[in-house]
């Protein structure tokens, strides 16, 4: 746990660390580094350490942009010597590259997949340099790191952590904070293994005055919505009138999930939202960016319920990707209620999208004039 906790932290400081296979002691070593602080020195520098030439990993959707077709969910573009760091980077994130990478790809290995759960994990473009070290080499990266200068971690920690880290979610704090919407509520944080992210329990009312099947909202956290108002989506309004809503039928639960930009992290919503000013909708987006259509999973939400033995629910959604979560994860959905905010002129093409693309139950808003109908949920 404690190892890959640490490289996460190391990638997104832009230092590289080593991914063994952990199914193959004949495999070569791979040393990952992020694109983000990129440069020509560092990326000529991984390559001499590793004595080999790099590569560019990149999901399906990212080639796709560049015109390359993969029956995978990655692979991996082979980098020479004459690949500056801005090129590679265009690649991996630029809506329209320069000029697409003129190779074949190469499949990719245990390794490089691995690369990816850990840039996706540290909220990170998900791309990654990734090279093979070269038996030559090994004693030299065997002493990085043993001076401490180089983080070493194997493919099935990785996997293990990303499958149980939801179990080792720990509450840390609590304290009633009278709402708006809602005088008597409690907030109740739980905080992730490797401290980046924290999610808050908002439980409203007396536990045992709750409905059998307790009120339930799973809202994940909009930064430009929820508190400054963004125009862009609804999210601020159905955050606040869930709350109300919430407590006007006696009681139940708001969890708000540390999943900002549908699980991409702030920092990929803010160049999704640059993607979106060029004609892209909100999907679309984040395909150029090399993500899938929603990043998130509701594996924390099931603990945080399971912490507040909370098995029965009313979930109030209009995504049936959350019933889908709840109802795998041993919770029991037993209604299903509508949260609305208003459709407006900015938000109109992101919901159309949704609807269009992600399911979710909108006809009858998108069928109706802007600024004074209901739109949708995050």
């Amino acid at each position: 746990m404690r190892q890959v906790e640490r490289s996460i932290f190391d990638l997104r400081r832009g230092l590289p660390v080593l991914v063994r296979d952990a199914r193959d002691d004949s495999a070569r070593a791979t040393l990952v580094a992020p694109l983000e602080g990129m440069n020509d020195d560092a990326l000529a520098r991984l390559a001499e350490h590793a004595g080999n030439d790099c590569a560019l990993a990149l999901t399906r959707h990212r080639l796709a942009l560049l015109g390359i077709e993969v029956d995978d969910e990655a692979a991996c573009l082979p980098l020479t010597t004459a690949d500056s760091a801005a090129s590679v980077i265009e690649w991996a994130c630029a809506r329209q590259p320069s000029a697409a990478p003129a190779r074949d790809t190469r499949e990719i290995t245990d390794n490089d997949a691995a690369a990816l759960t850990l840039m996706r994990r540290g909220l990170l473009i998900p791309a990654a340099i990734t090279v093979p070290v070269a038996p030559e080499r090994m004693a030299t990266v065997e002493a990085r790191i043993a001076d401490g200068s180089l983080l070493a971690l194997d493919t099935r920690s990785i996997a293990n952590y990303e499958q149980n880290a939801p179990r080792f979610l720990r509450r840390i704090s609590a304290a009633d904070v009278p709402l708006a919407g809602s005088e008597q509520s409690r907030f109740v944080l739980f905080r992730e293994a490797d401290g980046m992210r924290e999610h808050v329990a908002i439980v409203i009312g007396e536990p045992e005055e709750w409905a059998d099947a307790v009120p339930v909202r799973l809202h994940s956290a909009c930064l430009t919505g929820d508190l400054f108002g963004s125009l862009r989506c609804d999210c601020g309004e159905q955050l606040r009138s869930s709350v109300a809503r919430i407590a006007e039928t006696g009681g139940g639960v708001l969890l708000y999930l540390a999943q900002e930009g549908r699980g991409i992290g702030l920092a990929n919503k803010l160049r999704a939202y640059s993607l979106q000013d060029e004609g892209l909708d909100t999907v679309d987006a984040d395909h150029v960016l090399g993500f899938g259509d929603d990043e998130r999973n509701y594996n924390v939400a099931l603990e945080m319920l399971s912490q507040l033995e909370i098995r029965r629910i009313e979930l109030l959604t209009n995504n049936p990707n959350k019933i889908d979560a709840m109802s795998r994860g041993g919770v029991t959905v037993v209604q299903r209620s509508g949260v609305y905010g208003r459709l407006t002129a900015q938000n109109r093409r992101y919901l159309t999208a949704k609807a269009a693309k992600a399911g979710h139950w909108l006809d009858h808003v998108l069928g109706t004039a802007p600024d004074d109908v209901p739109a949708t949920d995050n």
